[in-house]
């Protein structure tokens, strides 16, 4: 019966995982990020090294399990895997991500967790270091960071300043500090934590007032985004090639005249080299119509083998943009030489992209520099800064039919809103199924189109003057700010144990 002890506490862990996904969209229930990691420390208070790595994965499984579980859609219905191998691939990848909260377990557990100061800083120091890692660590999965939470509340005031990052270390700070307050339970301890917690959420309050960006002029940009919601078991069938042509044809009709006109992701399901008795026709009439014409394409240069998944400016546009990070299995197959051709999963449509280059020039839209986003890349907060420090506007594309009515679609369209209040610039968003929509520069939806629905999006962006804190300095002073942290936290248990040895 020893099993049954230990499983208890594993399930009371996987809750609190799950919990933190209740805080993001769509429930978007923000309080739960914090329960979830006040849980999480409590659990993880008295526990061995060893016990905390089971802790740590069992608490990952509920984060990933309830947060990410949407890949099963792309596996399943895309992938045309078996109900059984696709639930096997999805719980192969959540327990895989989950192996990092074992990691963050153990690190705390070993060197923080012994010390007042590691449960107060170091405790939210690692987390946010540890979704850095993610960011990065075998290409990166950037995807629920507790920061997201802050959305709507007065933290978000601090994001222009310190970024997602910072977010999540305002609100890992803020769990910690209610954590210690419990745990103590007594009135000076209450006033020490809940002083420290309220200063910081009322300065986000007053930082959410201040005007880090202003209107270039007093005109607005009118906006087009052609939603085609085409299905995508239909979409790279060769008899659906001409419906598709005339879904665009018509939809594009009816915003000719509009300052920017933007297609989704790979909105034809052509080479562009192989496109241009349709296209350039559309351009031409955009461009007596003075529109600038932006659309999503898979670009193929002549006498090359190699592909790319682009973006286009035609019309009163120009430029060309090829997709930096590409999505494992969806756009290359990792070990491709031992697992393409395995299942179909591994050899989906269009799934074997070249990178390209990180030194690529913003498009140009009639007179202004618009940084360009494909799908996956919005969510990357580095990669978006680096280039909408040059552009008057943000642009994304994507096609996130490949999840279907799953909260994944959702989830993609916060961390767009996230984008643009960190860096201070609209961000126009154009996708296959939805949601499309144009975000201001706070992060605010201002025109959205409901998902599933076959539409032209009309509405206004603005270009905005100046750099938002976070957009000049982005988030090394955050993450420089948690590994002193980590050291200060480190040294003072080395001098501690020093001091109990003389």
């Amino acid at each position: 019966m020893q099993w049954l002890g230990r499983l208890g506490p594993g399930l009371l862990a996987s809750f609190a995982g799950a919990l933190l996904t209740l805080s993001l969209t769509p429930y978007d229930i923000w309080p739960a990020a914090i329960a979830s990691l006040c849980l999480y420390m409590g659990l993880l208070r008295g526990c061995s090294p060893r016990r905390a790595v089971l802790l740590g994965w069992c608490f990952g499984l509920g984060q990933f399990g309830t947060g990410t579980s949407w890949v099963y859609v792309s596996i399943h219905e895309h992938g045309n895997a078996s109900v059984p191998l696709a639930i096997f691939l999805t719980a192969l990848f959540c327990m895989g991500l989950a192996l990092l909260q074992a990691l963050f377990a153990w690190i705390y557990t070993r060197f923080l967790r012994p010390h007042m100061a590691g449960m107060l800083v170091g405790f939210p120091a690692l987390w946010v270091l540890c979704e850095w890692l993610r960011s990065w660590l075998l290409t990166g999965f950037p995807w629920l960071y507790i920061g997201y939470a802050s959305l709507d509340t007065w933290a978000e005031g601090w994001v222009p300043v310190i970024g997602v990052y910072g977010a999540s270390l305002l609100l890992a700070f803020t769990a910690s500090c209610i954590y210690l307050a419990w745990m103590r339970r007594h009135l000076q301890a209450y006033l020490v934590y809940g002083t420290m917690v309220a200063s910081l959420w009322l300065i986000g309050w007053q930082l959410g007032q201040a005007r880090w960006v202003a209107p270039a002029s007093a005109d607005a940009l009118s906006v087009g985004i052609v939603q085609p919601n085409i299905p995508q078991e239909m979409k790279w069938k060769r008899e659906f090639y001409q419906p598709t042509l005339r879904i665009f044809d018509g939809l594009t009709t009816e915003l000719m005249g509009k300052d920017i006109i933007l297609w989704p992701e790979a909105a034809i399901p052509n080479y562009y080299q192989n496109a241009q008795g349709f296209l350039l026709p559309l351009a031409r009439r955009a461009f007596d119509a003075d529109s600038a014409l932006v659309t999503g394409i898979l670009w193929r240069p002549e006498g090359q083998r190699q592909y790319f998944n682009s973006i286009v400016g035609l019309a009163q546009g120009s430029g060309v943009y090829h997709k930096q990070r590409l999505v494992p299995f969806g756009e290359y197959v990792p070990l491709e030489d031992w697992i393409r051709g395995a299942i179909d999963f591994f050899d989906l449509p269009m799934s074997a992209f070249s990178a390209g280059s990180r030194a690529q020039e913003p498009l140009l839209l009639h007179n202004f520099r618009v940084s360009p986003f494909i799908c996956y890349e919005i969510v990357y907060p580095g990669l978006v800064r680096e280039y909408a420090r040059r552009a008057d506007l943000m642009i994304t594309i994507s096609n996130d039919a490949w999840f279907g009515d799953s909260i994944g679609p959702l989830q993609h369209l916060q961390m767009a809103r996230m984008r643009a209040l960190e860096n201070g610039r609209y961000l126009i968003r154009g996708t296959n199924n939805g949601i499309s929509a144009i975000i201001d520069e706070r992060g605010r939806i201002v025109a959205e189109a409901p998902q599933f629905e076959r539409l032209a999006l009309s509405g206004e962006a603005r270009v905005m003057l100046g750099e938002t804190p976070f957009s000049r300095i982005g988030s090394m002073p955050i993450l420089v700010l948690c590994a002193l942290l980590l050291a200060a936290v480190l040294g003072a248990g080395s001098m501690g144990l020093r001091l109990q040895h003389d």
